[in-house]
């Protein structure tokens, strides 16, 4: 089985709560504020690791979580923060919000990284709230939690050239007698359950990566046979070399229902540039046909060669040609919605919601995680909760949605009972 779709969960790690101490010291009689700033939580980061060439690791563990940040402590000593957890996905890795399916970053080359978990900032201790008119608080913050979500991980290969066609057209023994790589090769249909990849070397200056892909057949766009779960694979590449099964009762009839998938499937595959080879060409009867399917398919536009994958016949010529192809090939712009790193939503604005006659919620990224690092049982924590909500407009938004004495208000995690 090839591993090319994995869903994973991920969470960074949770701030350290700060701490509320006071200085006790010797002959000092009443000695200030000194709770000490927990640590920040670790990130959860996706690297691309170059040795990597599926997500089969995933298969294995799905659940990633940094860790948490240290508690602050007396004596203002702050909490260390927690260590990252790094992840290796192989080259060509797309990352999507599993929720909202958004794109979120495309990892291609090695060096690149992105944060997709953010650790949780660290709670101040009471050190940090000490002014002229309040010089001993006693208000501190947990932690901030760190952010989790679940991701969809997507690998397309990163290769120049892509082998299409029809099961049993040769393209994995073209793959095999040109480069060292050993697909699975048989006489029967779909022999190739998996794309294999190639590095092809004909000279110190010429040398590319060919991925040969399982056969398509008509439907595979839609999802029949094992086209539809690997048409992406060839959306990376620059150049199609179609090989065409000489035996076949119409190879030019396979050819154009291979490019009907192509462009049914769309993301540019029917725009590529594409060099087609009849192949099996040592067998007589092949020779037969080749007069006729060249003049057909030049008559298309598509240069066309006869190619023998099993004798290695006029096969190296069709690799410099494809080579001379991925030259002349236009580079292709990255694409708009690729982002090399992680972005953080801005902040949205809150929103109150009714659930009930008597129940209410606040929505609001900032909001919520005022609520979640408030420290419910010191009483300056609270009061300070109060005035960020009304600094907020929170306070006058519930009020103007009809909450009255008695009713529940939900905001985050955190479940209160509404008082004037």
């Amino acid at each position: 089985m090839f591993y090319d779709e994995a869903k994973v969960y991920v969470k960074g790690g949770d701030g350290g709560d700060g701490s509320v101490a006071f200085r006790r010291e010797k002959f000092v009689e009443h000695g200030g504020p000194a709770g000490g700033d927990g640590g920040n939580g670790g990130d959860v980061v996706l690297y691309v690791d170059p040795h990597r060439n599926t997500l089969y690791q995933f298969s294995k563990r799905r659940h990633f979580k940094a860790e948490d940040g240290q508690h602050g402590r007396g004596k203002k000593q702050k909490g260390s923060s927690g260590d990252d957890i790094r992840v290796g996905v192989p080259p060509g890795t797309i990352i999507r919000d599993a929720e909202t399916d958004e794109l979120l970053g495309d990892l291609t080359e090695e060096g690149q990284e992105m944060v997709v978990a953010q650790g949780g900032r660290g709670g101040k201790g009471n050190a940090r709230f000490a002014t002229s008119t309040n010089q001993a608080p006693r208000v501190a913050e947990h932690g901030e939690p760190g952010e989790e979500r679940w991701l969809q991980l997507e690998l397309k290969l990163l290769a120049d050239v892509g082998l299409v066609g029809m099961p049993n057209a040769g393209k994995s023994t073209l793959l095999a007698s040109t480069t060292s790589a050993q697909p699975k090769i048989a006489a029967y249909p779909f022999t190739t359950l998996q794309p294999n990849l190639g590095v092809v070397v004909l000279d110190p200056q010429t040398e590319f990566v060919m991925a040969d892909i399982p056969g398509l057949i008509e439907g595979a766009s839609q999802g029949k046979g094992l086209g539809h779960e690997f048409l992406r694979h060839i959306e990376r590449t620059q150049v199609l070399v179609h090989l065409l099964n000489g035996l076949a009762a119409d190879p030019v009839a396979e050819f154009e229902a291979i490019n009907q998938e192509l462009r049914e499937f769309g993301h540019g595959l029917i725009d590529k540039p594409q060099l087609v080879a009849l192949n099996k060409m040592d067998l007589p009867e092949v020779e037969e046909k080749w007069p006729q399917i060249q003049e057909t398919i030049e008559e298309r536009g598509y240069p066309v060669m006869a190619i023998s994958a099993l004798a290695k016949e006029n096969t190296r010529e069709l690799l410099y040609r494809a080579a001379q192809m991925l030259e002349e090939a236009p580079e292709e712009e990255a694409a708009e919605e690729t982002i090399p790193v992680f972005r953080l939503e801005e902040e949205r604005p809150f929103s109150v919601e009714r659930l009930a006659e008597d129940v209410f919620r606040v929505h609001g990224t900032r909001i919520e995680r005022l609520a979640s690092m408030t420290v419910w049982n010191l009483d300056e924590s609270v009061r300070r909760f109060q005035h960020a909500m009304e600094r907020m407009g929170v306070t006058e938004a519930l009020r103007e949605a009809g909450v009255e004495p008695g009713d529940t208000v939900i905001i985050g995690e955190k479940e209160f009972i509404w008082e004037e």
